[in-house]
């Protein structure tokens, strides 16, 4: 007499939205999506862009000068660089692809060609964010099955998303710095946020970013 054993938890994966391979695309293009039009925001607005103090620095350096090639290869590098570390190793870094690639090195791309609709429309910016992130997200997938993906799967499980680097722990304290230099209420908002967050054992740079963000909107900078 013979017996089958199932694998339940193989099968249920397979077939889970959440895990199934096809939707890994469909995540990266939503994350895209919002980060791109963010940049969008910042290029007409002066504000919502998704990135470091310092990468928008290097965007708002070549608007002012009109020379996107610094933030266009920096930007682009990171893109190129993150795609094949998603495939390879299976950890895509949203800060690296999305936030800094698509989300920086792809819209100085476009500016320095003078294209400008998917920056200057912020319903264009939604669809190409989206279609570049999807795209983006599909191309790990299938570099992955022809790779180190092809045995012992577990399905869209393979990907994650969300790498995270250790040194950024210490970024809090740079954010609060950097925040008291825009204003003092702004700061006071960044400084609330990263000790809430310390005492929720959460990281404190985002503790930070969220409470500059929120002081911000209260007390916006006047300028003129």
């Amino acid at each position: 007499m013979t017996t089958t054993t199932i694998d339940l938890k193989n099968d249920f994966f397979k077939n889970d939205f959440w895990y199934a391979e096809w939707t890994f695309p469909l995540f990266v293009g939503l994350l895209s999506a919002g980060v791109f039009a963010g940049t969008h925001m910042y290029v007409t607005h002066g504000i919502g862009a998704f990135n470091e103090v310092v990468f928008v620095a290097m965007l708002k350096d070549g608007m002012s000068t009109g020379s996107y090639s610094a933030v266009a290869a920096f930007g682009a590098s990171f893109l190129f660089a993150r795609i094949l570390e998603g495939s390879l190793v299976g950890i895509l870094d949203i800060g690296g692809a999305i936030q800094t690639g698509l989300g920086l090195g792809v819209p100085a791309l476009l500016l320095a060609s003078g294209f400008r609709l998917p920056i200057d429309n912020f319903v264009v910016s939604l669809i190409t964010g989206f279609g570049l992130g999807a795209l983006m997200g599909g191309v790990i997938i299938l570099a992955r099955k022809f790779t180190v993906g092809q045995g012992n799967s577990t399905y869209g499980a393979d990907v994650m998303m969300g790498a995270g680097n250790a040194s950024g722990r210490f970024l809090g304290p740079l954010i609060i710095l950097q925040a008291m230099a825009v204003t003092i209420p702004i700061g006071i908002g960044s400084l609330i946020g990263a000790l809430l967050f310390y005492v929720w054992k959460k990281p404190v740079a985002g503790g930070a970013i969220l409470g500059a963000m929120l002081f911000g909107s209260l007390f916006p900078i006047i300028t003129g």
